[in-house]
């Protein structure tokens, strides 16, 4: 038997992580001791290992129940089905980044400005909400790089700041 300690080694995962696994009803121990600590038999840390193998095809955890209560094989074929659509729109993103390269290092026109960018997404295969969703991310995962970037692009201010908040809110246009 493992002690939760013991067990969050084993799965190379935290033992709040475990914890929280717990009470979703994903991984609960095989026995609890009179003194209240967690005991964990070979048939949990199978079923540990595979949820973590799981979690690390980026699973989530709903799915994950699925799969492991019921052995739904449904759930792995949406999910590759999502990967292979993100995979889709980074290629788009790589193409208009690639595009976006190749015109400005051209003598004549070392600038894009807005109206040529949203022009090379668009030749790049982005709709409107792909866009949406690269400026939701940049802004997300590099704040002061999207400033920088749309000041490049020449916009005023008052529609960077609109911009820059439309890309941190949930609303429309």
């Amino acid at each position: 038997m493992l002690t939760i300690t013991h067990l969050a080694r084993a799965l190379n995962l935290s033992r709040s992580t475990l914890l929280y696994y717990e009470r979703l009803g994903l991984l609960c121990p095989a026995l609890r001791g009179a003194n209240g600590y967690r005991h964990y038999g070979e048939a949990e840390l199978a079923r540990g290992r595979q949820l973590a193998d799981f979690r690390a095809m980026g699973l989530p955890l709903e799915e994950i129940a699925s799969l492991l209560d019921a052995g739904s094989p449904s759930c792995l074929d949406a999910h590759l089905l999502r990967l292979e659509q993100q995979i889709i729109e980074l290629r788009r993103q790589q193409r208009a980044i690639i595009l976006y390269r190749q015109h400005t290092t051209t003598e004549e026109n070392p600038m894009v400005d807005k109206q040529r960018w949203v022009a090379i997404m668009q030749a790049a295969g982005m709709t409107d909400e792909m866009m949406r969703n690269w400026h939701i991310q940049f802004e997300k995962m590099e704040p002061q790089a999207h400033q920088e970037f749309l000041a490049s692009l020449r916009i005023p201010a008052e529609e960077i700041a609109r911009i820059r908040n439309w890309s941190q809110s949930n609303e429309p246009v």
